[in-house]
């Protein structure tokens, strides 16, 4: 939780906390104008480098399914970035907390051993630092897939959105498992870094 302490400073200091001035309202009220609910935007992930080319050499594709959208990023290695639409949630900019919700997902396929495992509509929990996806579109089977850092991350605010860049995504050992049982590997460790992601929030 200190990342999220330290990035909560770095949000008062930008002025991201809105309410009233000091002694003209409770704390309660000034809770509630630090509170947006979200309308939309959009989360991008960009793999490490080494990630994309390892994943290809065992013979897996990571393929974005619907409204996701992915494409290659040359440059210091291959990459994949990949798009997710955010749907809804809330943000509370003063605590940093909240919940944001995705549409699309990624595909991990090894097609021609006819392997494969998805995960999908994912849910940021901001306070908690993880990232959990259903798992081969069943809703009743959620997992944590990412845990969030936020400890060098950046945060912009303009009139309708803020933008929170430089998030570090490393694998949790639920998904390392899961991964490595589905394909038969040894590729996936716990903590492993998969890459950074931006948010887009709209509200």
């Amino acid at each position: 939780m200190r990342m999220f302490k330290r990035v909560a400073v770095v949000a008062t200091m930008a002025g991201l906390v809105v309410g009233p001035v000091a002694g003209t309202a409770s704390a309660s009220t000034a809770t509630r104008a630090a509170q947006i609910r979200l309308t939309g935007g959009e989360t991008t992930v960009t793999t490490a480098p080494g990630i994309a080319t390892a994943l290809l050499g065992n013979g897996i594709v990571p393929i974005a399914t619907l409204p996701g959208t992915a494409g290659a990023q040359l440059g210091g290695g291959v990459a994949v970035r990949f798009t997710f639409p955010v749907t809804g949630g809330w943000l509370n900019t003063a605590k940093l907390a909240g919940t944001i919700w995705h549409k699309g997902g990624i595909l991990f396929a090894d097609l021609p051993a006819g392997k494969q495992i998805a995960v999908s509509d994912f849910v940021i929990n901001v306070h908690q630092g993880v990232l959990t996806a259903e798992v081969n579109g069943n809703p009743k089977v959620r997992v944590p897939l990412l845990k969030l850092s936020l400890a060098h991350a950046t945060i912009r605010k303009g009139w309708h959105y803020i933008k929170i860049s430089g998030i570090v995504l490393t694998l949790t050992s639920t998904a390392a498992s899961a991964l490595d049982a589905t394909f038969g590997t040894s590729l996936f460790k716990p903590g492993l870094e998969l890459g950074t992601a931006s948010t887009l929030l709209r509200f």
